[in-house]
């Protein structure tokens, strides 16, 4: 088999061979590692390799298969995990820190655990900025993940280096998680599909504090090339768990929603969610991209929300808020002897280290009037879906931005001559980390200079059977398999 027809097979059609026995995981396996040994140096996505693991775990799935054992979905099917994460035994430098670049992990992430469970393959970790703190991929330690597209470019964040690999034909499916957007921006700039279920529809475990996956509120999801995959990898990760006092006691087919028809549906659409500056090229794409629901049978409605705070405070808001999970991080590493504001400031970006002493002091009325501004985003969401069933915007409103050389990329200052937050505020994807509605980067076409563009799909709190319908309806009528092309042949 051609090299690069298994590279960009899907995780559906690989886990169809593989049942077959038209393919070996042993042969995908080294097939894949082979491709991650010689294009990894380049792009900077995966920071820790797992192979000698991975071909052992090849060689028994390898032996279940001949044994007749009943397989799982993700059956030899590899996969790489976001460096944020745990994994028993591997290294875990929370996104690029230096000082942790010794760190082992001895427990399961629920990706990790999920996904092995159903057969799938862990080949190792891929890049993250630390602490998943913006919507870019860089750290002092490993530095930026480029884009498979334009190496000069960055993968977007926090999970950019899964976004890459998958983009790039390493891996079929890789770990993301979503606190801001964190799945959705690297998928809209590597030109993939990235998933954000709904609130609790998959289990998120944070301790010792459970429940700390609500401010803002904390996803664990994939990205993958195809909408069925991220189906196939929703019906794996998701299904209640005793460990998140959130998580949904239910458990429904995500394939059977990808041939519903979407005829009927109405669709809002916002070009820029009333407070956003939008690059012109990204507004032009995904406004003709979003006709192609009317070809459906779908109406497709221009709409405002009626949002009165400027993005440079919404922006705000969502740093201060994720910030309450970076200061308990670090708490739990200096009760292992690790004070990294002390002892290792060098080691964090100066973004990091201001939100952290900006808000180690917040008073009680301080959060309280950060979930009442939280609350008027849910609102304003929610409004809009007492007459329409789906929303849609960009993804971003910027195009990928270019690799710092120091280990510290950010995003755009300005938007169309307009300030912006550099970390989040040039992402249109926090606003359902506040409300908890399900939503997915779909590739919405290529600017002039082949970079890919992402739409934004937003559905209603626990429709995400309506964002998954809708997302194939689209794949069907524009498919966007074909990019993948630019990647195939780009320079090592």
């Amino acid at each position: 088999m051609n090299p690069n027809e298994l590279a960009y097979m899907s995780v559906a059609e690989m886990s169809r061979k593989i049942k077959n026995r038209e393919l070996s995981p042993v042969e995908i396996v080294e097939s894949f590692i082979k491709r991650i040994e010689e294009r990894n140096k380049s792009l900077n996505a995966f920071v820790y390799y797992g192979f000698d693991y991975a071909r052992e775990k090849a060689k028994q799935a390898e032996q279940d298969i001949l044994s007749g054992k009943e397989l799982g979905p993700l059956h030899g099917v590899p996969t790489a995990m976001k460096d944020l994460f745990h994994h028993p035994g591997w290294i875990n430098t929370s996104g690029g820190i230096r000082s942790l670049k010794n760190h082992v992990s001895t427990n399961y992430n629920l990706y990790t655990q999920r996904v092995e469970k159903a057969g799938a393959i862990l080949l190792g970790k891929t890049n993250s900025p630390i602490m998943g703190f913006r919507g870019t991929t860089d750290n002092y330690l490993f530095g930026p993940t480029r884009n498979p597209f334009d190496l000069s470019k960055n993968s977007g964040g926090s999970s950019g280096g899964g976004a890459a690999a998958v983009a790039d034909g390493l891996v079929p499916i890789a770990e993301g998680t979503d606190g801001g957007g964190s799945i959705r921006i690297p998928a809209a700039w590597c030109g993939l599909y990235g998933y954000k279920s709904s609130f609790g529809r998959v289990p998120f475990i944070t301790r010792p504090n459970a429940f700390g996956a609500i401010a803002p509120f904390l996803y664990e999801g994939t990205m993958t090339r195809s909408v069925e995959d991220a189906a196939i990898g929703l019906n794996v990760l998701a299904g209640y768990d005793a460990r998140d006092p959130f998580s949904l006691d239910e458990k429904t087919d995500f394939t059977a929603s990808l041939k519903r028809s979407i005829k009927g549906m109405k669709i809002a659409y916002s070009s820029d969610f009333d407070v956003y500056p939008v690059e012109p090229e990204i507004k032009d794409i995904v406004s003709k991209a979003v006709r192609k629901f009317e070809e459906l049978g779908a109406t497709v409605e221009e709409v405002k929300f009626g949002i009165k705070r400027h993005h440079m405070e919404l922006a705000e808001l969502w740093c201060r808020l994720i910030t309450i999970s970076t200061i308990e991080a670090f708490e739990g590493f200096k009760k292992q002897g690790i004070n990294l504001m002390k002892n290792h400031r060098e080691d964090l970006p100066p973004e990091l280290i201001y939100w952290y002493e900006k808000c180690d002091g917040m008073t009680l009325h301080d959060l309280i009037r950060d979930q009442q501004i939280r609350t008027e985003i849910y609102d304003a969401i929610q409004n809009v879906f007492e007459n329409y069933d789906l929303i849609v915007t960009p993804t971003l409103a910027c195009m990928p931005v270019d690799n710092a050389n120091d280990g510290n990329t950010v995003g755009p200052t300005q938007i169309n001559g307009e300030e912006v937050e550099p970390l989040i505020g040039w992402c249109m994807t926090y606003f359902t980390n506040y409300s908890g509605h399900p939503s997915a980067s779909i590739p919405a076409g290529l600017s002039k200079n082949n970079l890919p563009v992402g739409m934004q799909i937003i559905g209603k709190r626990y429709a995400d059977h309506d964002v998954l319908a809708a997302s194939a309806a689209f794949e069907r009528i524009k498919p966007w398999k074909d990019d993948y092309k630019l990647v195939e042949n780009r320079q090592l």
